[in-house]
């Protein structure tokens, strides 16, 4: 697997996630990190509408993937990503994107996918700060509380450990989250937690 992680949307090396694709350009938008209870539906269709379109400049071939779709279904869902050659996961809240995954059974597929070299998953926000060990310090920023799915209702700490550190994105970048993400800085030097900042256009290729 390799990984393209943005701070915000597709970041100043979009060219590279063109790159990164194998030879099959269909990806997965995964949406669900704004699956908010009090979500405003028209901004999200709106930034959805725009990085859809962003994606598509570069040539790939996006497919909207609601991993809600797939609750209880991970052969489903399975089946589903072995068409593809990626997935894109859009920013929201971390811990409802983690339950997402849960439900869906992604988590337990990303084990298997990791091992695949033609298969690259890209995101931003949330859809990078999931990949680290523990999730507790995303907490100043996201709200862990926001239970939208009927079908769990307890938060899940830890992320999908791809990362042996924490990413913390919109660092410094004039983003309504920037001020709260020097207090995740300041958790994360308290507590010992590895992390790494981004500030919004910069991007961490891993191939």
């Amino acid at each position: 697997m390799k990984f393209y992680l943005s701070s915000y949307k597709l970041g100043n090396k979009s060219q590279q996630l063109a790159r990164l694709m194998p030879n099959n350009k269909r990806i997965g938008y995964i949406p669900n990190a704004c699956d908010y209870t009090k979500v405003d539906t028209k901004r999200r269709a709106k930034t959805d509408r725009e990085t859809v379109a962003q994606l598509r400049k570069l040539g790939l071939e996006v497919e909207i993937l609601d991993l809600k779709k797939y609750f209880g279904k991970q052969d489903k869902l399975r089946e589903k990503l072995d068409e593809l050659g990626g997935v894109f996961i859009r920013g929201g809240n971390t811990f409802i994107l983690r339950q997402a995954m849960k439900l869906s059974g992604f988590d337990i597929i990303f084990e298997q996918l990791r091992k695949r070299k033609n298969f690259v998953y890209a995101g931003y926000s949330a859809g990078i700060c999931v990949l680290a060990p523990d999730l507790k310090s995303l907490q100043i920023v996201d709200d862990p509380t926001d239970k939208p799915y009927r079908q769990l209702k307890r938060t899940i700490w830890k992320g999908l450990e791809a990362l042996d550190y924490m990413i913390l994105p919109h660092y410094r970048s004039g983003h309504p989250e920037s001020a709260s993400i020097d207090k995740e800085v300041a958790y994360c030097k308290k507590n010992k937690i590895p992390y790494k900042t981004l500030r919004d256009g910069e991007v961490i290729i891993i191939e």
